[in-house]
């Protein structure tokens, strides 16, 4: 077994190759705006590292979201080629669930990511593997209720301290990789299910074709 894992659902472009038994490497670049451009030299950086080949690769963990349109898209759309060219199966996950692997907590708590728009992407936890109910988006003020006391991991909890009280610095804030290529190899051990590679985005992306878009038909057109 070799998993190439990968997630860009977050501002973080995150890579990691996994022999089923450890991490072989791993590489993670937080930059917002770059997800396109720093992609793929973090797969060519890992495999290096780890002194393997990109044929060698046998199947695709990649992060399918929540997360915006634009970073998000540009994950699955390369996991999506690679499984093209080297016939290997993707296996998708929720990238709150490999946040929420990496924290390695036992207790309830909750993982919120930046939604942007002064909003959260967010989920509950009973434990590091086990997820309560479905991500949602919200503003946080909305989630004061829910989470308040919870112990809290993420990006987004950090943005909002008032909301979630129990984030703290020790905890994950950014997206692992070899965390989510962990989660991916219990659950292939196990024989679980996995998602599709479809983005998850649970809103609209932000560009629209304007409501008053006028369509002008070529001269000379029936």
């Amino acid at each position: 077994m070799l998993l190439l894992a990968l997630d860009t659902a977050t501002p973080t472009v995150a890579v990691a190759l996994h022999d089923g038994d450890r991490v072989l490497a791993q590489s993670h670049q937080t930059d917002a705006r770059r997800h396109g451009e720093l992609l793929l030299p973090a797969v060519d950086k890992v495999l290096r590292m780890a002194d393997r080949a990109l044929p060698e690769v046998t199947g695709i963990v990649v992060g399918v979201g929540p997360g915006p349109y634009t970073g998000l898209r540009v994950g699955l759309a390369t996991a999506a080629a690679f499984s093209a060219a080297l016939g290997t199966p993707v296996h998708g996950l929720c990238t709150l669930d490999g946040l929420a692997y990496a924290s390695g907590l036992d207790i309830p708590f909750v993982v919120a990511t930046d939604a942007r728009r002064k909003e959260v992407y967010w989920a509950r936890y009973a434990d590091a593997r086990t997820r309560i109910g479905e991500p949602a988006v919200d503003r946080p003020a909305e989630l004061a209720e829910a989470v308040a006391g919870l112990p809290a991991v993420g990006a987004g909890a950090l943005l909002y301290p008032d909301t979630f009280t129990g984030a703290r610095a020790g905890l994950p804030a950014h997206q692992s990789a070899a965390a989510l290529a962990e989660l991916a190899v219990e659950r292939l051990a196990a024989g679980a299910e996995f998602l599709p590679p479809l983005p998850l985005y649970l809103r609209r992306p932000d560009a629209q074709v304007p409501a008053n878009y006028k369509v002008v038909t070529p001269r000379g057109a029936p």
